[in-house]
């Protein structure tokens, strides 16, 4: 047997903007992520987010002076490796990938209207369903941000189940 015509699809290493939605559950204005340029399966993943003057975020942060919010730069990074990991899950739509904690984040720049983000994202481990990566985002070759995140994968109807819950016009 042919080994590297069975391994091709493994090797597609970029994503358009409908891949990425076909992927993830994020919409706008939340979804952070418009390409993927590399993937390596279980390991790295670089992506691109395109920084509009458009963003609604920068109405508001701040006024004259828009600078991209560090904690949507996280999430980008979060995304980025929600991408990577949910290409590994056959079930995907049944499951979500839920943020479960940052670490040693770090803004060296602001990201303005204008830039384009790099977002550098490698798993540093990922077991059943938790995983740990360590993201690096860059406007050209200059470090912007950084952090490490973890995520857990869990079911829809679980997460929906929890959020019910905790609701009290759910009953």
């Amino acid at each position: 047997m042919d080994h590297s015509a069975a391994e091709t699809p493994a090797a597609k290493t970029g994503l358009d903007i409908n891949q990425i939605m076909r992927l993830l559950p994020h919409r706008f204005p939340f979804l952070l992520i418009d390409r993927v340029l590399e993937l390596t399966r279980k390991e790295r993943i670089v992506a691109i987010k395109n920084v509009t003057a458009n963003e609604p975020f920068f109405a508001g942060h701040f006024p004259g002076m828009p600078v991209m919010p560090g904690v949507l730069i996280v999430e980008a990074m979060a995304q980025a490796g929600g991408v990577l990991l949910l290409t590994e899950i056959e079930d995907r739509d049944s499951k979500l990938v839920l943020f479960t904690g940052i670490e040693r984040a770090k803004f060296r720049r602001p990201v303005v209207p204008g830039d384009q983000l790099r977002i550098e994202v490698n798993v540093t481990s990922w077991r059943g369903n938790a995983g740990r990566m360590e993201g690096t985002a860059y406007v050209g070759d200059k470090r912007a941000a950084e952090a490490t995140v973890s995520c857990r994968l869990v079911d829809r109807s679980r997460a929906r189940g929890a959020h019910a819950e905790a609701s009290p016009e759910a009953e």
